[in-house]
């Protein structure tokens, strides 16, 4: 009994703890290149009462790294907000962060190394959101994972260091695979995840908890994809194919489909049952959006871009 009454102390302290740290009124430096990352930032500090005093970001340009056909990113932006557009981190952004005496320094997709001379600014430090169950999956794709063949997806916040996706863990989220899965569902998931690890752990932050170390051992690399992975190989399983195409077409279409001597991007796929066997490639049906084709276990409905 008095275990449990212990526990239960525990948990109303934690509590109080979470509403303590997310009553108070922080000042951000949030560090982005793509509208989707400042959002959520943004809606979280929304929610809390919190400033935004500065938005850092790369030169134009930088956010085709997300998506190539999103607008600029500095034009989204709500037209009150301080933004800093610049490359150099060190001898520019690092003292005007300075001397905007920022609680929290909160990058998400940022696709830049954050020096010390800003690591160290911020009274709670400065925090990374990465779309990834990290140690695995650091680098600029996670996406690559469910490409490779993850049944799951994971989200974390960690504490920024010097090098990519290193820093300690002060939240994670992980769900499983939906069946019908597709870039925009994928996407959907990584943004709630995501927005779920920053109300947990940036509460931790404030509370001056350091976080959990990475494990260096089960760290994994998520590198960009070749020309040649877009490629769509019409031999594989359909379940294997729509994987590669949902992870290829989180942000927009990068999957690509070789038919009848020709190239077209493919928006999304799905399995058709049938009783009709062909082999791989065949082309099985034309449509006004695409073709039905014969994959390596079942026809396959292409749709394309």
């Amino acid at each position: 009994m008095r275990l449990r009454v212990l526990r239960l102390r525990d948990g109303l302290w934690q509590v109080w703890q979470t509403f303590r740290v997310n009553a108070r009124k922080l000042r951000i430096v949030a560090m982005h290149a793509y509208m989707p990352g400042y959002r959520l930032v943004a809606g979280w500090a929304e929610r809390h009462g919190h400033e935004i005093v500065l938005v850092v970001t790369p030169p134009t340009g930088a956010n085709e790294r997300y998506d190539k056909n999103a607008t600029p990113f500095v034009v989204d932006l709500p037209r009150d907000a301080n933004v800093l557009v610049t490359g150099q981190l060190r001898s520019i952004a690092a003292p005007v962060i300075e001397s905007l005496l920022p609680d929290l320094v909160i990058s998400a997709a940022f696709p830049r190394l954050i020096p010390s001379e800003i690591l160290g600014i911020a009274k709670y430090g400065a925090l990374n959101l990465h779309p990834s169950l990290l140690p695995t999956g650091r680098g600029p794709n996670p996406g690559r994972l469910v490409y490779e063949g993850a049944t799951t997806v994971g989200a974390t916040l960690h504490r920024t260091e010097q090098d990519f996706d290193t820093g300690a863990i002060l939240s994670q989220r992980e769900r499983p695979l939906p069946d019908d899965l597709d870039g925009p569902t994928l996407f959907a998931m990584w943004n709630e995840m995501l927005a779920e690890c920053l109300e947990e752990g940036a509460a931790r932050a404030v509370a001056g908890e350091p976080g959990t170390p990475q494990d260096p051992s089960k760290a994994s690399e998520a590198p960009f994809y070749t020309d040649a992975e877009c490629l769509i190989d019409l031999t594989e399983p359909v379940v294997t194919i729509r994987r590669r195409v949902a992870a290829l077409n989180v942000t927009s279409p990068k999957a690509r489909i070789r038919l009848d001597g020709a190239e077209e991007t493919v928006r999304s796929v799905y399995g058709v049952p049938s009783d009709q066997q062909s082999s791989p490639g065949t082309v099985l049906e034309r449509h006004a959006d695409g073709w039905t084709v014969q994959a390596g276990d079942q026809p396959l409905r292409i749709l394309t871009a």
